[in-house]
Formats: C-alpha cells, structure tokens, sequence
C-alpha cells in the first residue's frame, strides 16, 4: 500500500542528530518494509540541532516520498525531538525509533495489532525471554545491566529494559503522557514509562533481535550519571504531583 494518508495506521518517529551519514539506508530500509505492509503509515523525522547535512537528506528524500514529514530546527535532547513527534504524529499507532535500526524495522509488526493487542505502551526489550542480543561488548552488556538495576531500584521495579530506543504508543496514550512529560534528555525514556504506569496505561516488554552499533551515541558510564540524576528528578515531580492524572 502507498504510505500516505492524513489520518494513517502508524507513525514512526525517528529522532536525528547529525545523520547525514546513516539515514539514506535508513530511509530506504523504512520505505521497504511500509511498502509491504497493507495499512498506511508515515514517518516523521525530527532534527534536533544538527550540524551536518541531515535536514538535506530528509528533504531530498521526502520528495519523492510524500508520507515522510521532517520538522527541523528543534534545540538538541533527544527526549525533546520524541515529543515533538509524537504529539505532531496523526497515527492510530506511533512508534519512536532510533535511526541506527538496530532492531530491524521489520520487528515492529510485533508491537501492532493482530500480533499484539490491548497494549497501551509497548517497550522493545533486548532482555525478557526470546529476545537476541548480536555483537555486543561484554562490558556493554554488563554496564547495561547496571544502569537498569538502578533504574528499578529506584523508579521503575518489574521492567528489565527500558533504555531500548524502539517503543510504540497508542495515540492515546501518546497525547497524554507527552503533554506532562518533562525530559529532554536521554532519561525521557523512563519518565515515559513512570508516567504510563502512575496512569494507569498497560505497558508490556516485547522481546526483540537487536544488533549492537559500534557508532552508538550511548555514553556507557557518563550517560549512566545523567539518568541517575534524571531519575532523582522523576521522583521529584511526582512529589509535586505533575504526573498525576487530571481530574
């Protein structure tokens, strides 16, 4: 099916800082696997602060790609540049995914209806049963594992893997949670999910493939300092009450 419609089945949010390099097979990867598949999408880019020629590959390519929407010129922070798509997407579904793909973009079928059904947010996770790591560092791994001890320690228990960058909203669920959220950094991902949950909304790990990037933008111990930080943060605004749900 053509890939385009106002109202489309699925949005995919792709972030992008300083892709030039990386987002033409992206692009095309993308395009492939919509062009399969029987319900309408589109795809939304956000470019947040690049400094490269991004802004030009997206241009070019949505030329002869007319369900592809680029908003640019957004200030960095990728939990910034998600919320900017999620609330301008039109979909039914949106899914926000990383421009590396490495979980293949074909996996995504797994996150939507018929193969998953009455999910509200819907995590990838490289860590619940039948999920496959490839070529990932050992101290990556471990480092990882880390980080997500912390994470469930401290705000969010019973999820194994909340810093993988592909996760699918309902619309729903998208508006609401985005129009409290407050992260701009890489720590938007857990504030996502605390949100979801303090709300109400089913959330479930979905096991994925997913293929290690040695030009990962993951900084393994500085970043591990900011999200605990972040997390502090969260705790902070939910004492003060600005997650909870309007009455």
């Amino acid at each position: 099916m053509v890939p385009s419609t106002e109202h489309p089945f699925l949005s995919i949010i792709m972030p992008a800082l300083n892709e030039a390099r990386r987002l033409p097979n992206s692009l095309i990867k993308v395009d492939e696997f919509l062009k399969q598949q029987s319900y309408t999408a589109e795809l939304i880019v956000v470019e947040n602060g690049s400094t490269d020629t991004t802004v030009q590959v997206v241009e070019d390519f949505a030329k002869t790609h007319p369900y592809v929407r680029l908003f640019k010129g957004e200030p960095r922070g990728k939990g910034r540049a998600v919320r900017r798509g999620m609330i301008e997407a039109r979909g039914d579904y949106r899914f926000m995914c990383d421009v590396d793909l490495s979980m293949p973009i074909e996996e995504i079928s797994k996150f939507l209806p018929p193969t998953l059904n009455g999910v509200d947010v819907a995590i990838g996770s490289r860590e619940v049963k039948g999920a496959v790591r490839y070529n990932e560092p050992t101290y990556r791994h471990l480092m990882g594992r880390i980080s997500n001890l912390m994470i469930k320690l401290l705000v969010l228990p019973g999820f194994e893997d909340t810093q993988c960058g592909f996760k699918m909203l309902s619309a729903e669920a998208a508006k609401d949670i985005f129009s409290v959220g407050r992260m701009n950094g890489i720590g938007f991902d857990i504030e996502l999910m605390y949100i979801a949950v303090k709300r109400g909304y089913k959330v479930a790990e979905i096991p994925i493939h997913w293929y290690y990037d040695a030009d990962t933008k993951m900084r393994a111990v500085q970043d591990s300092f900011v999200i605990f930080r972040e997390m502090l943060e969260i705790r902070r605004n939910w004492s003060a009450g600005l997650y909870k749900k309007r009455t």
